[in-house]
């Protein structure tokens, strides 16, 4: 059964408030204040169900021109809209504004009732529908059937039920697969439930002990019970009236505006670029005019940036990017509506077409273009756009349905088909969610291939670069749990070798020049002079002190092909030297249990400045463990 949510919308005391009593039962006004003046202040809400038992929601809007920002709060959201006009007033101002915030919000169905028929003649009731016919010609409500009733008399009524089941049909229904998104219109605290939000569900759905995110506070909470339409219900989904009990956030947190979402779906942004559309009953706007920002239950103040003109007129639009004092929340393709800060009045309203762009430059071609193509391009092109704009970053699925308002599954489809076209790539074979683009891919294989030559014509006895260092100098970006299998990548494609720690062009060995060998052969000789009492650091140093490379890169050399062996601090032991070491002492625990630094010393023929940092070595990699003064054989 389709969910539809109807809002009424109208002038001040022209019978919203008896119409939705008169259909539903409910009177929405709740207030002592509403009940005392006899006008609607804030929000009311009631639950109806149709004649074919489609039960439906219905949000109930204030009239007066002050309470036109709690109008917008209950207006975002609607599928179908109630257009009352009161038969003995006909068209009045608050009939003329929110009949334009209804086409700024784009909504497509409703009905213009004609209430209080009751208090005037059919020659009257037929006057007032002509001035309605004439009013709304050359809007998007022309098509809208006009009905007259009587919330008094009920007359009518049953025509209004039917007429609404018959539209309800027509209204697309809001997603229920992806991410769950409720703006908060209502919180309250009940005693014994702790905080409760109230809202209607934009996409997605909602299940009892879900964890979700309140935005743009950042909360984290957890839904302790769910009710729709005042039962209590396992699961809300998109389109309906939802109340949430939440656990972990105090109503001091979180006001009407914030947002409930699926942990990061959503971020706050200060910034948005839009299309605009201007109001052709409006003033001129011009750059950086303050405004009032309205989308979803939020009422932000921000500034207008004109990109492509100094003032629009009336009746025109344009590419903007609104500048928010504060955070908001949004996606791609939210409509909004935007009021002049003083005196307030709408202005217009629009699509957002990127909800968290960089600062953009006025009159900029380049810029008015790749906004056109988020606005009117397919996912496909709107991704690789996004993709090529950032050639510097490996982006994952989830980071490309964020920019463009997409659901994940449809972003992974399209990137398979653009990795086999060549036009992006897929960095992780069993689980595909890192991508990069073929510029992407270009610039970054240019940057490492680049910095590998340098590195390894500074440092040619080396095997290859540390990968942590490659990442931490030149790939701050990424993190270590994405640059891992950007580095696999390019391994796959040949142009680079890995091994655990290191990267190295593929193909690359380390030959020395006939210079180095010689210096590494002096070292050796020197070493094996007196094998295991080998001269310290200094000494081999003096040894090729006629060297002109780094005497530092032949001992790491040596050390990395084992041919030497650190034993201690400035102290190495050729691999034979220890390996003798070693035969030694094995051959001396076949017919003894332990060894002593005095065995030892003699077992090797030397001192016990190099006895000492050996038996230690030999106690590190758990050939022996010290037993008091002694050594013992550790079982292998």
């Amino acid at each position: 059964m389709k969910r539809i949510i109807i809002g009424t919308a109208g002038h001040i005391d022209h019978g919203k408030t008896a119409l939705v009593r008169a259909i539903t039962g409910i009177d929405t006004d709740r207030l002592k204040e509403e009940k005392k003046r006899g006008i609607s202040i804030e929000l009311g809400f009631a639950p109806l169900t149709l004649p074919d038992g489609q039960l439906a929601g219905i949000v109930d809007v204030p009239g007066h021109e002050r309470f036109v920002r709690q109008m917008l709060a209950g207006a975002f959201g609607m599928d179908l809209v109630l257009l009352i006009i009161a038969a003995d007033e006909g068209i009045m101002p608050q009939t003329r504004e929110h009949l334009d915030i209804i086409q700024l919000l784009g909504i497509s169905q409703g009905i213009v009732v004609i209430t209080k028929k009751d208090l005037v003649d059919e020659e009257w009731l037929m006057m007032v529908e002509d001035d309605i016919k004439e009013y709304l010609k050359d809007s998007e409500l022309k098509n809208w059937p006009i009905m007259a009733v009587s919330s008094v008399t009920k007359e009518g009524i049953a025509e209004i039920l039917r007429t609404i089941e018959e539209l309800s049909v027509q209204v697309e229904e809001k997603p229920t697969v992806g991410q769950a998104r409720l703006p908060i219109d209502r919180i309250f605290t009940m005693t014994g439930f702790g905080t409760v939000a109230t809202g209607t569900l934009w996409s997605g759905k909602i299940r009892i002990n879900d964890v979700l995110q309140v935005l743009p506070q950042d909360i984290s909470v957890r839904v302790r019970t769910l009710h729709v339409h005042n039962h209590k219900v396992e699961e809300a989904l998109a389109g309906q009236r939802v109340a949430v009990n939440l656990q972990g956030v105090d109503i001091s947190e979180i006001s009407r505006g914030s947002t409930l979402a699926s942990p990061g779906f959503l971020k706050p942004t200060h910034r948005v670029s839009a299309k605009l559309n201007l109001l052709s009953s409006g003033r001129p706007v011009k750059n950086w005019t303050r405004i009032r920002f309205h989308l979803g239950t939020d009422e932000c103040l921000g500034r207008l940036v004109l990109l492509e003109h100094d003032e629009l007129q009336p009746g025109e639009n344009g590419y903007v990017q609104i500048v928010m004092e504060e955070p908001v929340v949004c996606a791609k393709n939210d409509r909004f509506v935007i009021r002049f800060y003083s005196p307030v009045t709408t202005i217009g309203g629009g699509v957002i077409i990127d909800p968290n762009p960089p600062r953009q430059k006025r009159f900029n071609e380049a810029v008015l273009e790749e906004i056109a193509i988020k606005e009117e391009g397919d996912l496909e092109e709107v991704l690789l756009q996004e993709m090529n704009k950032r050639p510097d970053r490996i982006l994952s699925v989830q980071e490309l349905a964020e920019f463009t308002n997409a659901q994940q599954d449809e972003i992974r489809d399209i990137l398979e088909d653009l990795s086999r076209s060549g036009l992006a790539y897929s960095l992780t074979q069993e689980s595909p969610d890192l991508f990069i683009s073929r510029p992407g891919l270009e610039q970054n294989s240019q940057t490492i291939n680049k910095v590998l030559v340098d590195y390894l014509k500074k440092y040619p006895l080396r095997r290859g670069m540390p990968r942590e260092e490659l990442r931490s100098r030149y790939f701050k970006q990424y993190p270590v749990k994405v640059f891992n299998p950007f580095l696999a990548f390019l391994e796959s494609t040949g142009l680079v070798s890995l091994d655990s720690t290191h990267i190295k062009p593929s193909g690359f060995e380390v030959v020395p020049d006939e210079e180095t060998k010689k210096a590494l052969n002096r070292l050796m000789e020197k070493l094996q002079q007196n094998p295991l009492a080998p001269p310290g650091l200094k000494e081999l140093q003096e040894e090729v002190k006629d060297f002109r490379g780094e005497f530092a890169e032949l001992i790491a050399y040596m050390e990395e092909t084992d041919q030497i062996v650190k034993v201690a601090e400035s102290t190495y032991f050729s691999r034979a030297a220890l390996d003798m070491a070693w035969e030694r002492i094995d051959e001396h625990f076949a017919h003894s249990s332990q060894l002593s630094l005095a065995e030892a010393r003699d077992l090797w023929e030397s001192s016990r400045k190099h006895t000492l940092p050996l038996l230690e070595y030999f106690d590190r990699i758990k050939y022996t463990k010290r037993m008091g003064d002694n050594r013992i054989k550790m079982v292998r």
